[in-house]
């Protein structure tokens, strides 16, 4: 396997991650009135981080690839 497919992997499994952190992060704003704790609030923070990364990459991979003379197979 090549790079490529093992940080696609990543990136969608890291999307689900950060879904499930934003929908963590709702559902302790609904339950508690007061201000929740802020690891619940900054949780979502480290994920999208990483999917922006592996996202930049898969956005810039077409472009690399013509760039260098390669077509996809």
């Amino acid at each position: 396997m090549n790079w490529s497919h093992w940080i696609r992997q990543a990136h969608r499994w890291l999307s689900m991650v950060f879904t499930a952190t934003v929908v963590a992060n709702f559902v302790a704003r609904a339950v508690d009135s007061a201000e929740p704790s802020p690891w619940i609030t900054y949780s979502p923070l480290p994920p999208l981080l990483l999917m922006l990364i592996t996202g930049l990459y898969l956005f810039a991979l077409p472009y690399i690839q013509k760039w260098r003379g390669r077509t996809r197979a």
